[in-house]
């Protein structure tokens, strides 16, 4: 079983883009929603993925990604996310010894910028880089759903007419 402990910021500048090292575009669609458990499959630029989350227990949460044939994705996105597909660019940092990423948002979301980090444990101690800001890890308003709720679109938009 996988698990991922992540927490996510905002960022208070620009100062991130000095630190880039790699950058991938992602295309998200939303398969289910459920209690907090969610089916999404990604296109990382053209590599693809179906990844199934549970519910978070803390800071963590069970994750399960497989990688599927990009030909499979693209027929999940046209025929099961028929809502909104986000799209966001991820840029990749380092920092004190630290794997970040920082997420920027287009279309929809367009201007969210968030960064976050993956720990291997939810004691891990870590630096904060001087252009974080914040930290919302779990804090409602800063989930996909409710971001999209608010920039006037609806739970609609990312499950493709379902509930």
């Amino acid at each position: 079983m996988s698990r991922e402990i992540e927490r996510k910021f905002l960022v208070a500048d620009d100062g991130w883009r000095r630190h880039i090292l790699s950058v991938v575009r992602i295309r998200d669609g939303l398969l289910a929603f459920r209690d907090g458990r969610k089916v999404r499959v990604r296109f990382y630029d053209d590599r693809a993925t179906l990844t199934i989350k549970g519910p978070h227990e803390g800071l963590a949460r069970d994750e399960f990604e497989y990688e599927i044939p990009a030909s499979d994705a693209a027929i999940l996105f046209q025929k099961h996310c028929h809502g909104e597909v986000l799209e966001k660019t991820r840029h990749h940092l380092r920092f004190s010894g630290f794997d970040w990423s920082v997420d920027e948002y287009h279309g929809l979301l367009g201007g969210v910028i968030y960064a976050e980090i993956e720990l291997p444990s939810v004691s891990t101690h870590f630096p904060l880089p001087p252009w974080i800001g914040p930290e919302v890890t779990g804090q409602p308003q800063h989930r996909k759903i409710n971001l999209v709720i608010a920039r006037g679109g609806s739970p609609v938009d990312l499950l493709g007419g379902r509930s």
